[in-house]
């Protein structure tokens, strides 16, 4: 195979031998440490073209003021491109500037007239390396002909040291949430309308910080308000004492320096983004009084999360439902990892007050500390969600990825009718509502592929859910009745934008909508009397503007979804597995004559994820700097339907990298994109896809950058949190009974085989004989999604550089 000289950037996690062979100039950005990652062996050290930079020649220094000091560069830019770096760096940071926007709440106003809306958004903070959080709000009240006014406060309120916040059903409250930076207390402070009510200070001693990660996080205010359900880690447990004398039987927690604390028995994680944390457990606080108490009878090999309160009533105890994942057996790394399994659990909740005084004079019985599987007939159930009058409990479930060992898959939703009497709540039957679509009809539902609930998503007649999901490359918004399991689509079905939806208003829908070259926009939909269609328009607001001059760049790109034809299509394919695949194209709006724009290929992670069309900063900035882009969501991503993800397992390497190629063939002979100026760049999977494209038909691109990618999974299985990864995306569906912690010499050989690093042997000699330039780029406190503020801005300004260098 042929080896042109050209140019690849690689962006990855433990730098490692392979990179000194890659066959066009490539950078690499990785984070150290990661859970994902046995990556890239040893980092190379650039040479620059002429003498060390920042090396001043003796009779420099000799002459002093006769001769101007030789300019020092930083370590590893380009001479030749300062100017570009200084450019684009200003550009990269008009984009990160723009703010998300990431929850909103609703409340209904006092006078009865209206409503008050709430929006958590956040913004890139590069001198904190962090984001910056803050609340906006708005008035909203509806007009003649179904228009709506939302009135904006004037500005936004900052959110400092916030690390979650959660109004109270009525929105007459809100909660705060501090966690610590070090071993100080945790802090809640409930606030009113005016001013703060309440302000707890919650010792190390009781529980450490409060989980706020999306997943086991779970904050939930009973009815009344008085008490709130939340999920923290547990207490620091006792470690053996030690003095000069040996161990101390009574060890005590105060400091002295007569003595020690040993380190105890190592206690397992779970994994990537999780090390440090301890075992989340369930909390309830008196806002009242600041008491604070733990569920009692949680097994302590059961890790709880994303607790509600079940319905009261007044003859039966007060109980919590919450979702609960198994360790007895090894904790394998569960970020971005849905196929772990869990179930829902129900658990009495602690007496307060006088209550609990009456508790403590009565004998506890085993009934009082009973925790009941709810689920015990399917491997997965999460995010439990009550109706409004209490009669059925609503979950999803991943069982498709707990059953076939797939990372992330097709979700189904289900229901239990809630039992008057919990004792019958052990034989409550499960229905499904929205089963898993193996073959999605030519534009029809593929299935459900969400991840969470909205706060309250429910629409007034109580029998009808809004919630969020993917449908092919777009997210969607869908309404399903409980009780019949109808499914609508109610997002406009002729838009190819992304469309989720933050809140429900009533019976109206605040959302937002983007695009690869749209700034996300707030839409309010509704309902006309006269028929079910829904109807969205455009709000105005403030929280999401952007430069002139990156309006202009924007204004100046259009997009569109490709279809792209499965090449080679077997007879042992399945019938979802050989329908087309999608691509996001984004392309200048008017074409240069005589002369196409460069092209980037861009590739997601996972392999079971999806690019969508929704606007990201790092995506568009590629496109103003005069790029097309062709967004691959190869077969096996998510939104297409069972089948077509379940054809990659066992194919790594081969079935995705020949869907990246002919999408590429596909938008060539399209006129999209010249076949002699394209560049590819990935993330995790995506990077492995990269570096295997580069390994396999480097005659193709021009230039390659790969984030934290998988270079080699024979090294990565020894080393990961998730090795059982490895196993099910080389070996298919045979990898989940395959896996084992000690992988055998031919597991290792096969691993090996499936890798980009396999292709060394395809060009033998060094990358200095064969003339490719090669950058790593490390950032040492970083994680595996490389999500920090500084390294997002910091890797995309050098990608762009290096592409404008190589591929311009």
């Amino acid at each position: 195979m042929g080896l042109a000289a050209k140019k690849s950037i690689v962006a990855a996690n433990r730098p490692r031998e392979f990179v000194r062979r890659l066959p066009l100039p490539t950078i690499l950005i990785p984070s150290f440490p990661t859970a994902h990652s046995s990556l890239l062996p040893t980092p190379i050290k650039l040479a620059p073209s002429s003498a060390p930079i920042g090396r001043v020649s003796a009779a420099a220094r000799m002459e002093g003021s006769k001769a101007a000091p030789a300019k020092t560069l930083p370590l590893g830019l380009d001479p030749t491109m300062e100017e570009e770096y200084e450019s684009q760096s200003k550009l990269l940071g008009e984009f990160a500037s723009i703010s998300s926007i990431d929850k909103a709440w609703t409340f209904k106003s006092e006078n009865g007239i209206g409503s008050h809306a709430m929006f958590a958004i956040s913004q890139a903070n590069l001198l904190a390396n962090q984001r910056r959080k803050s609340i906006l709000s708005a008035n909203v009240s509806k007009g003649s002909n179904s228009s709506v006014c939302f009135q904006w406060a004037p500005f936004p309120v900052e959110m400092t040291g916030v690390a979650t916040m959660l109004p109270s059903p009525s929105g007459s409250k809100l909660l705060v949430v501090r966690n610590p930076e070090s071993e100080s207390p945790v802090q809640f402070e409930i606030w009113s309308q005016s001013h703060l009510e309440k302000e707890f200070q919650i010792p190390q001693s009781v529980h450490g910080s409060v989980y706020t990660d999306g997943w086991f996080e779970g904050i939930s205010w009973n009815s009344d308000e008085t008490h709130i359900a939340y999920v923290a880690e547990e207490p620091t447990p006792a470690k053996p004492t030690f003095d000069g004398q040996g161990y101390k039987k009574c060890g005590s927690e105060e400091k002295d320096c007569g003595s020690w604390k040993g380190v105890g028995e190592w206690e397992e994680e779970w994994g990537e983004t999780y090390a440090g944390k301890r075992r989340p457990v369930i909390f309830i606080i008196d806002i009242n009084s600041g008491e604070v108490q733990p569920v009692k009878g949680i097994s302590k090999h059961l890790s709880a999360g994303q607790v509600v309160w079940a319905p009261s009533t007044e003859t039966s105890p007060q109980y919590l439902i919450f979702v609960g994942w198994s360790s007895e057996t090894r904790k394998l790394g569960i970020k971005y990892c849905y196929n772990r399994p869990c179930g829902l659990y129900a658990a009495r909740a602690p007496f307060f007050g006088s209550d609990a005084k009456r508790e403590q004079k009565r004998e506890i019985s085993e009934e009082d500390l009973l925790v009941l599987n709810v689920t015990q007939g399917i491997s997965s159930a999460f995010f439990p969600v009550f109706s409004p009058d209490g009669k059925h409990l609503l979950f999803l479930s991943a069982r498709n990825s707990v059953d076939s060992g797939a990372h992330s898959a097709t979700e189904s939703l289900h229901r239990i009718d809630w039992p008057a009497n919990l004792q019958a709540l052990s034989s409550a039957k499960i229905v499904e509502m929205i089963s898993v679509v193996q073959c999605p009809e030519d534009g029809g539902f593929p299935g459900i592929y969400n991840g969470s609930f909205l706060r309250k998503p429910w629409l007034s007649d109580g029998t009808t859910i809004v919630l969020n999901s993917v449908w092919g490359s777009s997210e969607v918004i869908l309404s399903v009745n409980v009780s019949s399991g109808d499914l609508t689509r109610i997002s406009p079905s002729d838009s190819n934008a992304a469309w989720r939806a933050l809140t429900l208003n009533d019976d109206n829908i605040i959302a937002v909508s983007s695009s690869p070259i749209d700034l996300p926009e707030i839409k309010y939909g509704y309902k006309e009397v006269q028929d079910d269609a829904w109807n969205w328009s455009s709000v105005r607001s403030p929280m999401i503007k952007c430069s002139a001059r990156v309006k202009s760049l924007l204004s100046s790109r259009e997009f569109n979804i490709l279809k792209i034809p499965v090449k080679d299509v077997s007879a042992n394919l399945t019938k979802g597995a050989s329908k087309p695949y999608e691509a996001i194209q984004v392309s200048r709006t008017s074409k240069k004559y005589g002369q196409l724009d460069p092209l980037i290929v861009f590739l997601h992670g996972g392999p079971h994820a999806v690019s969508l069309s929704s606007f990201s900063k790092n995506i568009a900035f590629l496109a103003s700097l005069g790029y097309s882009l062709l967004i691959v969501n190869y077969r096996g991503s998510l939104g297409f339907g069972e089948e077509a993800l379940h054809s990659l397992p066992g194919k790594i390497g081969t079935q995705d990298v020949n869907d990246v190629l002919a999408a590429i063939d596909h938008a060539i002979d399209k006129g999209f994109a010249s076949p002699n100026r394209i560049a590819v760049i990935g993330g995790s999977h995506g990077g492995f896809l990269t570096t295997h494209l580069i390994g396999q038909a480097p005659e193709r691109f021009a230039a390659a950058a790969a984030r934290n990618p998988v270079c080699n999974l024979a090294s990565m299985v020894g080393t990961t949190d998730i090795p059982d990864w490895c196993y099910f995306e080389v070996y298919g569906s045979e990898g989940k009974d395959k896996f084992t912690e000690a992988a055998s010499a031919a597991d290792l050989a096969i691993f090996h085989s499936k890798s980009p690093i396999s292709h060394i042997s395809k060009y033998a000699r060094s990358l200095k004989e064969k003339g490719v330039e090669t950058k790593i780029m490390i950032f040492p406190n970083d994680v595996h999604g490389l999500e920090i503020p500084r390294t997002d801005y910091e890797s995309f300004i050098n990608i762009g550089v290096w592409f404008k260098k190589y591929c311009k």
